[in-house]
């Protein structure tokens, strides 16, 4: 082939001429738009200066003792905030005025010494894309040496709550009483701290409010105010050359999420509470710096956001409803940047009721798996703690998975075998009934026994079952005691095998036969006991208990037994038993 000089250009050619091209041109766009950009952001800042000089030379040219803002300390004539035009552009205005003690002006007095004042302006443009705040500081002196004055100081410490230092907090200082009043916003420095010098004179009215975004707030209270007379951090008194000294803590806000729930976490709706933290802001009466009462939603569900750090104390105030416990035990601490759940275990309401819970003297902590027992002449009952039930005495109506036929389950509250048209029971074949499924809540499950009623069955029959667990609901695989398909469990209450732990979802199947076609075996009840992730921690609820005074006793492993008396009237009582370890 010759290279023929007459030959066109080739599609590829064209494609990767014009690529050339755009490139060359989007880069001299790119830089165009940049240049354009940088050049604008320069005129805005050159105009942002512009505005803080025209407001310093009015500062400068102000009688000394004018040189402060409306409503600050020091006080003058300067507005805190203002609003003004330069060029094409408007901006916002921001000036804060301090009172500086040098600390080398061989000053004789130990109280600070307003020797000269620091004044910051910033210029902010909320209308401009893309540009950051101009701030300009200077200083403006007395015509002569500072010879000390009448008044006095105000050092304010922000801190968080491992006592350390929380910087550019917002500090807002009011004082109504005294002339001119004061009004002034601020934020503490790099070492959390705000210095005011040259405070006029003051007893207990300067109201300190300390906030920054995301964190809790801080303040001050007036004495004798309605609602907290006598307050625990009372406003600052200034005396003529004295510092008063006040520290302020917030940290980073924290959230309560609860839930109102059953003990297979089923949703109960709309139920109310309190909730009320241990911090006081007031005394003689007790004001607490947070109460308040509400209640869950619809979906059984409710959040409480922007809370400070601190110990929460949650009361249900529900009716219809017992508490059968807590998750985690009550009260709550909430430390700062937290979300911490917590679900109220309800119960239906029963007449009376009785809840246990069971911590150890020394910690506190709950104690697990603590067999707690109720004594009252020859009534007796007993519960452990971290342990739950399901139970089930009805089939009629279809109320289970499956059965093969032999089995007569529609008279409701038993299950039997299927009589033929004589009257007589099948003796070659065994029938079998398979339950719905229990869902327990989650897969932080152990179950523990199964039992049913009756535990004995008539001579020549037999009920007998296996039990089952998954975590997809669809899965079902039937074992028996030695965790195989070739075993039943013949008496109760039955251990259940350890490899149900970790499922969610419960079957149970019975098994029941007879060699005398006269007799058929029958079951009225089967109850599962566990514990799964909705279950109270160290808490036990005794239901139905006749009102009477028990004596009651305690054990766990690795604690002393702990008796006591409780006495139980109407409605639902509570009491907590206290273990020592051995």
């Amino acid at each position: 082939m010759t290279n023929d000089p007459r030959r066109g250009i080739t599609l590829i050619d064209l494609i990767i001429s014009i690529s050339i091209v755009a490139l060359l041109f989007g880069g001299i766009y790119v830089v165009y738009i940049s240049s354009e950009s940088s050049s604008a952001g320069a005129g805005i800042r050159t105009a942002a200066v512009a505005a803080i000089n025209n407001e310093l030379e009015i500062v400068r040219n102000l009688p000394y003792e004018s040189v402060g803002t409306v409503g600050g300390i020091p006080a003058g004539v300067i507005p805190q905030t203002q609003t003004v035009t330069e060029g094409n552009y408007l901006f916002s205005l921001q000036t804060t005025v301090l009172n500086i003690d040098d600390p080398y002006d061989s000053s004789p007095s130990s109280s600070p010494v307003a020797d000269y004042k620091l004044v910051d302006i910033t210029a902010t443009c909320s209308q401009c894309a893309d540009t950051v705040p101009v701030e300009i500081t200077t200083t403006v002196a007395p015509t002569r040496l500072a010879q000390g004055t009448p008044y006095g100081s105000i050092f304010i410490n922000a801190m968080d709550a491992s006592g350390l230092s929380v910087a550019d907090a917002t500090v807002r200082v009011v004082n109504a009483s005294v002339t001119p009043s004061v009004d002034l916003t601020d934020t503490t420095n790099a070492s959390g701290v705000l210095k005011l010098i040259g405070v006029p004179t003051s007893t207990q009215g300067y109201g300190i409010f300390i906030s920054k975004p995301g964190y809790s707030s801080a303040q001050t209270y007036p004495p004798g105010a309605a609602g907290n007379p006598n307050p625990v951090q009372p406003d600052i008194t200034v005396a003529t050359a004295t510092v008063s000294q006040v520290t302020l803590a917030i940290d980073h806000v924290s959230a309560l999420d609860v839930a109102t729930v059953d003990d297979r976490c089923n949703a109960v709706a709309s139920q109310p509470f309190t909730v009320t933290g241990q911090r006081l802001i007031g005394t003689n009466p007790n004001v607490f710096a947070f109460s308040t009462s509400t209640q869950t939603s619809s979906s059984g569900t409710a959040v409480l956001a922007n809370l400070a750090w601190d110990t929460y104390t949650l009361v249900f105030g529900g009716t219809g409803f017992d508490l059968a416990g807590t998750i985690p035990l009550d009260p709550v601490v909430l430390p700062p940047s937290t979300t911490q759940p917590f679900a109220f275990v309800l119960a239906p309401a029963a007449d009376p009721s009785l809840l246990v819970t069971v911590k150890d003297a020394m910690t506190g902590a709950g104690i697990p798996q603590a067999q707690v027992g109720l004594v009252n002449g020859g009534t007796s009952f007993g519960l452990t703690t971290d342990h739950a039930v399901f139970s089930e005495t009805d089939w009629s109506g279809g109320n289970y998975a499956a059965q093969n036929g032999l089995v007569n389950a529609t008279v409701p509250g038993v299950i039997m075998l299927l009589a033929n048209a004589s009257s007589s029971y099948p003796t070659s074949t065994l029938g079998w009934l398979e339950s719905n499924t229990f869902d327990v809540g989650g897969t932080s499950s152990t179950f523990n026994t199964l039992s049913w009623s009756p535990s004995s069955q008539p001579a020549g029959t037999l009920a007998e079952f296996q039990v089952a667990g998954n975590n997809d609901n669809a899965t079902w695989n039937f074992i028996g005691p030695d965790g195989t398909s070739a075993t039943y469990f013949t008496a109760a209450p039955a251990a259940l095998p350890a490899a149900l732990a970790g499922d969610r979802y419960f079957r149970y199947k019975v098994f029941m036969g007879t060699t005398n076609p006269s007799f058929t075996p029958s079951v009225t009840g089967v109850t599962v006991d566990f514990a799964a992730n909705c279950v109270p921690p160290s808490q036990a609820l005794f239901t139905n208990i006749p009102q009477a005074t028990y004596s009651f006793s305690a054990t766990a492993t690795g604690y002393a037994q702990a008796t006591g008396t409780v006495t139980v009237g109407a409605g639902e009582q509570s009491t907590t038993i206290l273990m020592t370890p051995n």
